[in-house]
């Protein structure tokens, strides 16, 4: 559970998702439409590692990790540190702001749930992400409620980055934008960087533990 953990703190370590996140925080109707964000990418991280926990299941034969699931961390270890380098070495090209992030003033609750569902189950690096953790929770041989429970917990924790400016608006107000408004432009400044050392490392750590039980 220790390298399921960390892919979903790597997920939560994304800036991408909490961008969005704050600058629904500015709407005319911030608390239903951030809470639809929220739901949204909770439920399309959640439905990519179910699937791939119930795919592994289905094919494990239970006991020790097979030799196959080695394999999948080494591909999908390898494929993240391509993601990483490539993302420090274009850092420094991020222009504006695209254009749908732009506009997201303008959301609705409905807009924001599609918004948070692409955003998820359409992102290469979170896809990889929740598809390693579904494949190590339903490698292990538990009983599928077991293996669901633990779903949930990952989801949670790899949302935790999202829930917290969500929820704090929800209980507070209007009192935390102030802190979150500079939290948004540091993230805008240092998104790249930031999701560079996060995939580069999770990738480096899943390919080591991939050669390890071969």
């Amino acid at each position: 559970m220790g390298e399921t953990f960390a892919l979903a703190l790597a997920i939560a370590a994304s800036p991408f998702p909490v961008v969005p996140a704050i600058l629904l925080l500015f709407t005319a109707r911030p608390r239903p439409t951030s809470l639809a964000f929220l739901g949204g990418w909770f439920g399309g991280i959640g439905l990519v590692a179910a699937v791939f926990a119930l795919l592994a299941d289905g094919i494990s034969t239970g006991g020790d990790s097979p030799t196959w699931l080695s394999g999948v961390r080494i591909v999908v270890g390898a494929a993240l540190v391509a993601y990483g380098v490539r993302q420090w070495i274009t850092r420094g090209a991020a222009g504006e702001l695209p254009g749908w992030l732009r506009s997201i003033d303008s959301a609705t609750p409905r807009t924001a749930l599609r918004v948070a569902l692409l955003l998820s189950v359409a992102n290469p690096k979170v896809v990889l992400l929740a598809a390693a953790a579904g494949i190590d929770i339903g490698a292990a041989g538990r009983p599928v409620a077991a293996e669901l429970a633990l779903v949930v917990v990952f989801t949670a924790v790899a949302s935790i980055s999202v829930a917290v400016p969500v929820l704090a608006h929800a209980i507070f107000g209007a009192r935390v934008l102030p802190p979150l408004q500079a939290a948004k432009d540091w993230l805008l400044r240092n998104n790249a960087a930031v999701m560079a050392v996060v995939l580069a490392v999770i990738g480096l750590v899943l390919i080591t533990n991939g050669v390890s039980g071969l």
